[in-house]
């Protein structure tokens, strides 16, 4: 069953939906491969353009890596009201779990930048082992 996580800041909603790669893992080897897949949608009554982005990606032992850039996919899309831009990215990790986070950074048609959240979502492979503390 495929999860799907929202957050919605400044008219700004982001879903994302995790999707675990098992042909591009090999957990012999400690390499565990997701992908991601993002929409992005202004509910707002004026435009408005990612710019950056910010990841928070931590791994099922707590390592943090952190990673800012230009765009999203090579783009830096401007969505007009009620306009929508999706994509796929992916992430590989070293353990069968782990989470990332993080955040957009918009400027709208005033010029005002803003940040909106990427919501915290889970990543989850068959070979992770759950355990109740």
């Amino acid at each position: 069953m495929k999860t799907n996580y929202q957050a919605t800041t400044h008219d700004i909603r982001v879903s994302v939906e995790p999707e675990y790669l098992d042909d591009r893992s090999e957990p012999g080897r400690s390499h565990y491969f997701w992908a991601y897949h993002v929409e992005i949608e202004n509910l707002g009554q004026s435009e408005a353009q990612l710019t950056h982005r910010h990841w928070r990606i931590t791994d099922g032992n707590g390592k943090l890596e952190e990673v800012r850039g230009p765009g999203v996919v090579g783009e830096q899309p401007l969505l007009p009201p009620g306009g929508r831009f999706r994509y796929t990215s992916g992430c590989p990790l070293t353990t069968p779990s782990g989470i990332m986070a993080g955040s957009y950074r918009f400027v709208g048609k005033g010029g005002e930048p803003f940040d909106v959240e990427i919501p915290a979502f889970s990543l989850d492979s068959p070979h992770d082992r759950h355990s109740i503390n």
